[in-house]
């Protein structure tokens, strides 16, 4: 299964990237994804299901410690990544 998330933290802060937002940038830059778009209003990520929700604990944690006051996401399911030799968990 490939999973899509999009979220976003606040507070926002127009003059700088605020520290919940870079760490939540690097946390989707150094998974294991398929695509990621991020950018100042709104950021997506694609990957494999397990990649995908790997990425949002340590999004959600990380970001929180870093002085989120809110983060919302959405996950998508937008296709099968059967790999050959690995099993279905979900």
């Amino acid at each position: 299964m490939r999973l899509r998330v999009e979220f976003t933290t606040e507070p926002f802060d127009l003059e700088e990237a605020p520290e919940h937002a870079l760490a939540a940038r690097r946390v989707i830059e150094a998974a294991d994804l398929d695509e990621v778009d991020v950018g100042p209003f709104g950021n997506t990520a694609e990957g494999g299901a397990d990649e995908v929700l790997t990425a949002v604990d340590a999004l959600l944690r990380r970001s929180l410690a870093s002085g989120a006051t809110r983060i919302s996401l959405q996950v998508n399911v937008v296709g099968d990544a059967t790999v050959t030799g690995k099993g279905d968990d979900a």
